[in-house]
């Protein structure tokens, strides 16, 4: 009887970051980060078929500026889960790309993240097994906050998570004008100071708070990158300056490294009005009407 093969799907969500804060340069030359994250309902689809070699198939409307597949994060993380896992299934992994590169949206670690979750499921492993969450910290900093995509505050390098923040829906567009901003880069340009010994946590966002406290609360932080994202790509400046323009946008600020940006709106209704002016008046640009969450 022939062997009956099937797929698993999964989606791996854009990361935002709504804040990032850069507590210092560590003696190790790694940055401490604070950072409240969310997770777009725009991102990449990854399916599966168990086999007998480990592949990767990419591609979508960005898989052609998404690099080698060899050096994709969806077979490191494979690979890594199977130096953990005696006898892990492996097989062949397909990625639908559509999440722009570089981007500060943590596309490459939200992809390692969903391949994770389908082994997770392929070889019935518990979700918060502590090899698949080492598996994920080797993989990439980023890695381990999208193995369970929900609002949470990120520290460290981020490999600290505090627990799942409740937050309500924020209708937001997302807008990247096309070009890449490598993070090494942007944080020489930061030259951050030696850490703190003692640096104060934000205080966190209330869990029952309602969408005008959170966007309040967000636009009283700050994301440290932004400044030096646009001393190398001043592009970033007309993004943010075309965001605010928008009578409903509440907030504007970069995500990440950059050089995505996000607007907050007050309405799903008002995103996507803003989102379609936007693609008409810039065709180049990625442009994504999304609510976080």
């Amino acid at each position: 009887m022939p062997t009956v093969t099937h797929e698993l799907a999964g989606f791996a969500p854009a990361k935002v970051n709504l804040t990032l804060h850069v507590l210092g340069r560590r003696s190790d030359g790694y940055h401490e980060l604070e950072s409240l994250v969310v997770f777009a309902d725009a991102g990449d689809q990854l399916t599966f078929v168990a086999g007998a070699e480990l592949e990767l198939d990419v591609r979508g409307p960005t898989a052609d500026v998404s690099g080698p597949a060899g050096d994709n994060l969806v077979l490191k993380a494979a690979r890594l889960l199977a130096e953990r896992v005696d006898g892990l299934r492996l097989g062949r992994f397909m990625l639908d790309k559509r999440l722009p590169v570089a981007a500060g949206l943590g596309g490459g670690s939200s992809d390692a993240a969903a391949a994770l979750r389908l082994l997770v499921l392929e070889n019935a492993l518990a979700p918060g097994d502590p090899r698949v969450v080492d598996a994920a910290r080797a993989t990439g900093a980023d890695v381990p906050v999208c193995l369970d995509p929900r609002p949470r505050m990120m520290r460290g390098v981020g490999e600290i998570l505090s627990a799942p923040v409740a937050l309500p829906k924020l209708p937001a567009v997302l807008v990247n004008p096309g070009v890449a901003v490598p993070t090494a880069g942007v944080f020489k340009a930061l030259a951050a100071p030696s850490l703190a010994p003692a640096a104060k946590p934000d205080d966190p966002i209330a869990t029952d708070a309602d969408m005008n406290e959170v966007i309040a609360a967000v636009a009283a932080r700050r994301n440290d990158l932004e400044a030096p994202a646009i001393s190398l790509q001043p592009v970033i400046a007309e993004v943010l300056t075309v965001l605010r323009a928008f009578s409903a946008c509440r907030l504007a600020r970069m995500s990440g490294s950059g050089a995505t940006c996000f607007g907050l709106f007050n309405s799903a209704q008002d995103a996507d009005a803003a989102a379609r002016s936007l693609q008409a008046l810039q065709p180049g640009w990625w442009v994504q009407a999304t609510v976080f969450g």
